[in-house]
């Protein structure tokens, strides 16, 4: 590991770069943070942080940000920006730094994501006919995924309503997704390596809602609706619709064979992957 080296991480205030944050603070990195100038959870940063303002949407405005950066954490907002600007990026990129960690998707890993529909394969690509040292986050369903149920559960809650309860993901939990980030960013030996990053557990969706019932005190269950009902509050909140259309579908091909799964948190961070009762008991308050 070299203490000395500085990493920026876009993406900071989100699910994992908090914690992409944390643990590089913790392994003695320099961390620069990259937020918008109205980022409302900057508060989710822990202190020894430098906050850099800055737009991926806006390259000339990642100078500062990247300035004297060896490596960076970087995950892209595909809900709220296009990749429009991802080769301009990439190419601030090249001026400053060796090496890049990207979080991918499970969909380029079973070849289901195609490089033309703009989102984590066109960035690997993207990389790969960089100059760029990178790493490929590959990484199945987050397990703060099931915050999305939190509304339903709140209060007095009892049913979550939502399509294809029998689809048997491998989440991951964010943490873990970060910390095999920071190893490839600190350490040598991930140079170029594709990791499909899971939680340790296949577990479908309404055992997931069972598990959250448990932790809460207060059983649940599950009641499947219509994928289309889904898909029009998907939409509603702010989901792209090829983005709701993916997802349903990919949750429908869940029900019949498991989601893929990997030993790639233990091996690469030497702990083993967290569960998601782990997960619900740290976010029990989200669904109380």
């Amino acid at each position: 590991m070299n203490d000395q080296r500085t990493v920026l991480v876009t993406g900071a205030t989100g699910n994992v770069g908090p914690h992409a944050v944390s643990q590089l603070l913790a392994a003695g990195a320099r961390v620069r943070a990259l937020v918008l100038a109205d980022d409302p959870n900057v508060d989710r940063l822990p202190a020894g942080v430098q906050l850099c303002t800055g737009d991926l949407a806006d390259p000339d405005s990642l100078d500062a940000a990247l300035d004297g950066v060896d490596g960076v954490f970087w995950m892209w907002p595909f809900f709220s920006l296009s990749t429009a600007t991802a080769p301009a990026v990439l190419k601030k990129m090249e001026q400053q730094v060796d090496r890049v960690v990207v979080v991918s998707s499970v969909g380029v890993h079973i070849g289901l994501e195609p490089v033309d529909n703009n989102c984590h394969a066109y960035l690997e690509q993207l990389l790969e006919q960089s100059t760029l040292t990178w790493t490929f986050l590959r990484t199945t369903g987050f397990m703060a995924n099931a915050l999305g149920f939190a509304a339903q559960i709140r209060g007095d809650g009892q049913v979550v309503r939502f399509p294809y309860g029998d689809a048997a993901r491998t989440s991951v939990h964010e943490a873990d997704l970060a910390a095999v980030g920071v190893r490839a960013l600190l350490d040598d030996g991930h140079e170029h390596r594709r990791y499909l990053v899971s939680g340790p557990e296949v577990l479908t969706q309404r055992e997931q809602v069972e598990i959250i019932g448990e932790v809460v005190g207060r059983p649940l269950r599950w009641q499947d609706v219509h994928a289309e009902e889904a898909r029009r509050q998907m939409v509603a909140t702010g989901w792209p619709p090829s983005y709701a259309d993916g997802a349903l579908d990919y949750f429908a091909m869940l029900t019949k064979e498991s989601e893929v799964g990997s030993t790639v948190v233990a091996e690469v961070t030497g702990q083993p992957a967290r569960t998601f009762r782990q997960w619900a008991h740290e976010h029990a308050a989200a669904f109380r």
